[in-house]
């Protein structure tokens, strides 16, 4: 069983910056990041397979936020710039235990398998 904790959020201004941590207790295939704003479903942010580095995002945070790694300690990070009130959410961590590269099927909860148990960040206008 692999141990997810997050870290990092918070309240923040709109066009502010944050920057999320997930540390896992086990080495896993892959990590990423994803989210829950009230009455939504959850939805996919960003992911980081191991092997090759190879980091992918959501649309909608392209461009506005980074995910990076240390695969030594087994932590992930996400950093997410110019947020916006849309941003709102539990932010949360998620492990695969086979690799992951980016494709539909790669964004989608049911390619965890391991989940933290959030971290919310708020955006204020």
């Amino acid at each position: 069983q692999v141990q997810l904790v997050e870290s990092g959020g918070g309240l923040v201004q709109a066009g502010g910056s944050l920057r999320l941590t997930c540390a896992a207790s086990e080495r896993t295939y892959a990590m990423g990041w994803f989210r829950q704003a009230p009455g939504k479903e959850r939805e996919f942010v960003a992911g980081i397979n191991w092997s090759g580095s190879t980091m992918y995002y959501a649309d909608s945070v392209q461009g506005r936020c980074f995910i990076s790694g240390d695969i030594r300690n087994k932590t992930v990070w996400l950093q997410l710039n110019h947020l916006e009130f849309d941003d709102t959410a539990v932010y949360y961590c998620a492990a695969a235990m086979h690799d992951l590269l980016p494709s539909r099927a790669s964004r989608t909860p049911n390619a965890f398998h391991f989940w933290g148990q959030g971290t919310q960040v708020t955006v204020s206008s």
